[in-house]
């Protein structure tokens, strides 16, 4: 998974996200060439972020229910406008941009991702990607830090 990319694609990320078998982009892709690069690796869903307004991005949606290896996750770019509670559906996970803060966290037994910004430094955060493997129907992710 990979988040708020600004339109940067550092070579770093594009090696974290190696042997991924599907990346989920959440949003602020900044350029229709980050998804190009990241098609290279694996096949590419993607929403768009709230930076997200030119023409190429209009195709994108703004939220994504999928279904990964028969758990259901959801896409969104701000979790802050998440008007359904995960917890409520048959949604296990929850994966978010916008906040530019790496997560892995569970709250009533959901599994709830953002990858942190694999783009421009914001502050003083790190850049980072994540990982999420889904065996026997259990999830696991880890944040993945990249170093520059």
């Amino acid at each position: 998974m990979i988040s708020d990319t600004h339109g940067l694609v550092r070579a770093e990320a594009l090696v974290a996200l190696r042997n991924s078998e599907l990346i989920i982009h959440a949003g602020d892709i900044g350029s229709p060439d980050v998804l190009s690069a990241l098609e290279q690796i694996a096949p590419v869903l993607a929403i768009k972020g709230n930076n997200d307004r030119d023409s190429w991005a209009r195709g994108l949606p703004d939220i994504l229910f999928v279904r990964v290896n028969a758990i259901g996750v959801q896409v969104i770019h701000n979790l802050n406008e998440l008007e359904i509670k995960p917890a409520n559906t048959d949604f296990r996970i929850v994966i978010s941009g916008h906040s530019h803060k790496p997560l892995v966290g569970t709250q009533d037994g959901v599994l709830f991702i953002n990858p942190g910004s694999a783009g421009p430094r914001r502050f003083k955060l790190p850049i980072s990607v994540a990982r999420l493997k889904i065996q026997r129907e259990k999830p696991q992710a880890k944040i993945v830090e990249i170093k520059i």
